[in-house]
């Protein structure tokens, strides 16, 4: 089998549109019906109901806290916007964070999660974040670890990697599989 994968000269919000277009064109050809999109702000995810209308699309947002005790970094205005052209937002803790991080904060060492998290920066920032979001969302039962999903997430602001990914529940993360690699920075 032979498959393209589109490496994008720099990573970031430039991307995010072709990102969207590479993704969508690959869920038609495999039938694939939902995509997971991780989104900090939400302007990925305003983007990401528009482009992918037909499909659904779960969005993952930070976990309330993250930058700032009680902050949600999500805006009310795009959560309107993506709840009302029928994208889902997921709201929790990050797979590979919540108690793992307290450990970093407070007795500065890291632990499996904060490992685990670094070896899939290997690979890049976006397969790191939509590997996460994957297993978030499997979690939340919004998608089933026996269907492949397309994943969108990105290196800081928008998106710049697209996989197709099969999910699994983080309790069994070594049975989580990415399947392809449709897009990414290359460097």
């Amino acid at each position: 089998m032979e498959l393209k994968t589109v490496y994008f000269e720099k990573p970031g919000s430039e991307n995010t549109d072709e990102v969207l277009r590479i993704a969508k064109r690959r869920a038609q050809e495999l039938g694939i019906k939902t995509m997971v999109v991780a989104s900090t702000r939400g302007d990925t995810a305003v983007k990401a109901v528009e482009v992918l209308q037909g499909l659904r699309v779960i969005v993952v947002t930070h976990v309330s806290g993250h930058r700032a005790p009680n902050a949600q970094e999500f805006t009310e205005e795009n959560r309107k916007i993506v709840e009302g052209k029928g994208g889902v937002i997921l709201t929790t803790t990050h797979a590979f964070g919540g108690v793992n991080r307290a450990m970093r904060n407070k007795y500065n060492m890291s632990v499996l999660g904060e490992v685990i998290s670094d070896v899939l920066r290997i690979f890049g920032q976006g397969i790191k974040a939509a590997s996460e979001v994957t297993l978030m969302a499997a979690d939340s039962g919004l998608v089933h670890t026996d269907e492949d999903v397309i994943t969108i997430a990105g290196t800081s602001r928008g998106a710049d990697t697209a996989i197709v990914i099969r999910p699994a529940n983080s309790h069994n993360f070594f049975d989580l599989k990415i399947k392809e690699i449709l897009c990414k920075p290359h460097s």
